[in-house]
């Protein structure tokens, strides 16, 4: 694994062996990034790493600008390597949550923190987390105006149109992966999939 571009460009990042964690391909997160850069969602924003594996989706946001991202990673193995991994660029004072997806965003909003982007990409096999993401993000006041949610997903599985407010407004496909684009309702305004 590797970061694409920005101030890390080209920096190696360490990865787990075996099927713990699944990093998101080159080709899809470059087009990740490139969906957000232009919509004004990766230099100066604040992110929400979800699910974050060894990391590579927030650190490659840290990389493009962003002003901080926020990690949870419930393995306490990936957890470790995801410290490694900011430590080897200089972001010690990374936040990393050693807890489950669903229980960082609850001690984040008691905490006061917002963001721009949340990207969750939840191990494959598990489609409820899905869901309950979104319908905690949706009835809590973590996502900033204008922010969005971005789940990674399999192309077969669909993770839904939203919950609550937050509705999804784009869907691309690339390869066996999608991603899912969701914004509060009100902020929608329709793309055409891709």
């Amino acid at each position: 694994m590797r970061v694409i571009a920005g101030k890390f460009r080209s920096r190696t990042l360490k990865g787990l062996e075996g099927l713990e964690t699944r990093p998101t391909y080159d080709r899809l997160k470059e087009t990740l990034f490139n969906v957000l850069a232009a919509a004004g969602m990766v230099a100066g924003c604040g992110w929400a790493d979800l699910f974050a594996g060894t990391g590579s989706v927030g650190i490659e946001a840290l990389s493009r600008g962003a002003s901080a991202v926020h990690f949870a990673e419930s393995s306490s193995r990936a957890a470790r390597v995801l410290r490694q991994n900011l430590a080897s660029l200089g972001l010690e004072d990374g936040d990393v949550a050693e807890r489950d997806a669903a229980e960082a965003l609850r001690q984040w909003e008691r905490d006061g923190v917002q963001f721009d982007v949340c990207f969750l990409d939840p191990p494959y096999r598990l489609h409820g987390a899905y869901a309950e993401i979104l319908r905690t993000i949706a009835r809590a006041t973590l996502l900033r105006a204008g922010g969005i949610v971005v789940a990674e997903h399999e192309k077969r599985f669909d993770p839904g149109e939203g919950e609550g407010d937050l509705q999804r407004y784009r869907l691309l496909r690339q390869g066996e992966s999608a991603l899912s684009f969701y914004r509060r309702s009100t902020e929608t305004n329709k793309d055409d999939e891709g």
